[in-house]
């Protein structure tokens, strides 16, 4: 049998052989990264206060460079250009050397000299109240320096070995102003200190002289013989806002409580040696704090603490707080932004009496009712927000009343409208008469109702069912008084028809007699911020 083998043409098989060797050849070209083969460059380094020439690669970076000139690099050094940026033929390239150290320090703080006005001294004489202390604190710094040159000191650490003794000088500010006999004891907050006055308004005495009373808190015990009132924190105000102290008013150094961020409400409980309290917590944001809506109570003598109510969310705007008010006999009221009614203290649970429209003040404050127990513990006043008279929304109206609710017969009547949301009611003592045991009402009514948040406002007194109204100060022609709470007289005063109202205007301390208007400038410093008379 004959077999048939297929020819190839020698041609064929050439060509073939070709095809495939071009076709390995590309497929390994592809494999490859790109080369760049211009050949070799050159580059100057400058380091250390030289500098030298590296031959390298073309393609290459600033990375690459310095290797190649066996440098090495600290964790802080800098290049100019980066060590990223690819370098060409004859490119310099700058390494600076970068170190950081740090120093420690002792440093003296120079101690402030606090000028305290005192009216009971003639003019221009002056006393030094507490000698001055330097103060001295130990700081550390971090230095840079670059190629041995310092560039930078900023300060990473304080903390304060000794703490600055301010320089406390009293100066007499002594004024034209007659003197006045008062009953009980009154006491104010001016730049930041406490005095009292006892029988008579040429007696002033300063309580406390740190001038730091923040005005927060500021009251007397009921028989006089204590002062509560608080003090800005040293700390950071969004880790504490203030402290709680009490002070003897007879002599004697203040006394710290150890509680603290205390804003709303702080209160002598009537009948016994205790405050009761409530308290928020700081924050960074406005307003600078969030109400726990809480209440402790805490005794003056003892030291003992207890809890009244635990915290809560405090219904609407409760973040903003909540405030309370103790009748003469002990029982206690509360108001907040949507609301008012009575604790039960031994139950340790609200009671709410009335709702009321919260007051949408679009910003960063909540407005709250303010109350005041008639003088015989049977009568709530309280200011309330009004209805609009038109579609506004209720929470906008711009009205706003004195409400009372009797608890002889539990009603609650409107006694007086549109006085504005800083009316501040205030109660006088009982006064006797051969027919009743009567009270007054003293009130702040807003120049202009509608616009009562920015309004000033005028001192009115009335009768206890709303009857009898009288302005009583300032003067028709004179400017308003900044919205405060009106503080009676403990008693009458010989010689006048009325009880005494102690109000702040324009600065000062005045006393107004409430049966016939006629005033009586106390002070002339200007600074009173806050009183109280018991």
């Amino acid at each position: 049998m004959q077999r048939f083998f297929p020819r190839f043409s020698p041609s064929i098989s050439l060509r073939t052989s070709l095809l495939l060797f071009l076709l390995a050849f590309a497929t390994l070209t592809a494999c490859r990264s790109p080369q760049i083969t211009s050949g070799d460059i050159s580059v100057n380094i400058t380091v250390d206060g030289a500098t030298r020439s590296v031959t390298l690669p073309a393609g290459s970076t600033v990375t690459q460079a310095l290797q190649a000139s066996g440098l090495t690099i600290g964790n802080l050094d800098k290049t100019e250009p980066p060590l990223y940026a690819v370098v060409n033929n004859g490119d310099e390239i700058v390494l600076t050397r970068v170190e950081e150290k740090f120093e420690t320090e002792e440093q003296i703080v120079p101690f402030e000299r606090q000028v305290v006005r005192n009216e009971s001294l003639p003019e221009g004489e002056t006393r030094l109240v507490q000698a001055g202390a330097n103060g001295k604190v130990e700081l550390t710094y971090r230095i840079v320096l670059e190629n041995g040159e310092e560039i930078s000191r900023s300060t990473v650490k304080s903390v304060t070995l000794q703490e600055a003794l301010a320089e406390i000088v009293m100066v007499g500010a002594q004024s034209s102003f007659a003197p006045l006999p008062i009953p009980g004891k009154l006491v104010y907050l001016a730049g930041g200190n406490a005095w009292i006055i006892d029988t008579s308004t040429a007696n002033r005495t300063p309580l406390v002289t740190t001038g730091d009373l923040d005005g927060r808190i500021f009251f007397l015990s009921p028989n006089g013989s204590y002062l509560v009132f608080t003090r800005k924190s040293t700390k950071p105000a969004d880790q504490e806002i203030n402290t709680l102290w009490s002070v003897r008013t007879d002599g004697g150094n203040p006394s710290n409580t150890g509680i603290v961020n205390v804003v709303h409400f702080a209160g002598w409980i009537p009948g016994t040696n205790s405050i009761a309290y409530s308290t928020v917590e700081p924050r960074s944001t406005s307003p600078g704090w969030q109400a726990n809506n809480d209440l402790h109570r805490y005794s003056i003598t003892t030291g003992a603490k207890a809890r009244v109510l635990d915290a809560s969310s405090g219904g609407v705007y409760g973040w903003w707080g909540v405030t309370y008010s103790f009748s003469p006999e002990g029982r206690l009221a509360y108001a907040r932004p949507d609301g008012i009614g009575l604790v039960d203290i031994d139950g340790k649970y609200l009671k709410p009496l009335l709702d009321i429209t919260p007051y949408n003040t679009h910003s960063d404050w909540a407005w709250l009712p303010s109350l005041t127990w008639g003088a015989d513990g049977k009568t709530l006043y309280f200011t309330s927000h009004a209805p609009p008279p038109s579609l506004v929304d209720e929470e906008d109206s711009p009205f706003f009343d004195i409400s009372a609710t009797s608890f002889e017969n539990n009603a609650t009547v409107n006694v007086v409208q549109q006085t504005g949301m800083f009316a501040y009611p205030s109660s006088s003592p009982l006064q006797s008469s051969s027919t009743e045991r009567k009270y007054q009402i003293a009130y702040l009514q807003a120049t202009f109702p509608e616009q009562s948040e920015t309004s000033r406002y005028r001192l009115v007194v009335m009768d206890r069912d709303g009857s009898n109204h009288r302005t009583i100060f300032p003067a028709k022609d004179a400017p308003g008084i900044q919205p405060q709470t009106p503080v009676w007289a403990s008693g009458p005063i010989e010689g006048q028809t009325g009880d005494f109202i102690a109000v702040i205007y324009q600065g000062n301390l005045w006393l107004v007699d409430s049966g016939n208007g006629q005033a009586f400038q106390v002070t002339g410093d200007g600074l009173v911020t806050k009183i109280d008379w018991k």
